[in-house]
């Protein structure tokens, strides 16, 4: 607002219309290459004042208002996935890079599993407290539940599956060197992001025909308009879901 005021150049904050706000806004995407986020910032800052302060009508509603800009998520092929566990020779870090893939989790809800949150019997794996303080349920690999079970013997973690310094949570920080020093060392240019993990979980379930709404459901994803953004499916039943991590797999031998 101060540096809206600055411009006016002391005009009578009172005389100036929408058009002129359109065009003060403008200027700084055309001068200054502020983002979608900043505009809206900024505008919701004026209206505020009018409409707040000085307690005036709405009038101000039919200021432009940025789209934001919808990007492809960034994935990573099936051989990309198994090249980045096979370069992983830690085993505590192999099942951490697996969990997030195979199961498509975000960053955060691998930090807060419990070991109690894996459920091998019926090979499902429980998110609790997810975005939106939500719980839901993922498929749980065969293939990762023998790296799981070879791992929770072997470190042997007492409440968090997978612990940090002094048995706290583990660091979201860590998880993002860990990847990117695998993703190198399997040979991959581009940067590697722990949620590209999870964006090619989905996207590989696309492409093994699985329906698009079961994967909302996986992701923990509120429509399905979110999830679209990957594309267009057939119809299958969640028992028939098998994790991607097992289908690549078995196409590497």
């Amino acid at each position: 607002m101060k540096d809206f005021v600055k411009e006016q150049r002391g005009k009578d904050l009172l005389d100036i219309s929408p058009e002129e706000i359109n065009a003060y806004i403008l200027k700084l995407i055309r001068t200054k290459g502020i983002s979608p986020s900043q505009q809206n910032q900024r505008i919701n800052a004026i209206k505020f004042y009018y409409e707040k302060v000085l307690g005036q009508e709405k009038r101000f509603y039919n200021i432009e208002r940025p789209k934001k800009s919808r990007t492809l998520p960034k994935v990573l092929t099936e051989t990309e996935v198994l090249s980045i566990l096979k370069s992983l020779e830690n085993i505590k870090h192999k099942a951490i890079i697996g969990t997030i893939y195979s199961s498509g989790l975000r960053r955060n809800e691998l930090i807060n599993l419990r070991k109690q949150d894996i459920v091998f019997e019926n090979k499902i794996l429980n998110i609790r407290g997810s975005k939106g303080k939500k719980d839901r349920i993922s498929v749980l690999s065969d293939s990762l539940a023998v790296v799981l079970k070879k791992y929770l013997e072997i470190h042997k973690p007492n409440y968090w599956l997978f612990e940090g310094p002094n048995r706290k949570k583990y660091s979201a920080t860590s998880i993002s060197k860990i990847l990117h020093r695998a993703a190198q060392k399997a040979g991959i240019e581009m940067r590697v992001t722990p949620h590209m993990l999870r964006h090619s979980f989905a996207t590989h379930l696309l492409e093994q025909g699985i329906d698009i709404r079961y994967i909302q459901i996986i992701l923990g994803h509120e429509s399905t308009k979110t999830t679209e953004i990957y594309t267009h499916v057939s119809k299958k039943s969640l028992s028939n879901i098998s994790s991607p991590l097992d289908v690549i797999l078995k196409k590497g031998g």
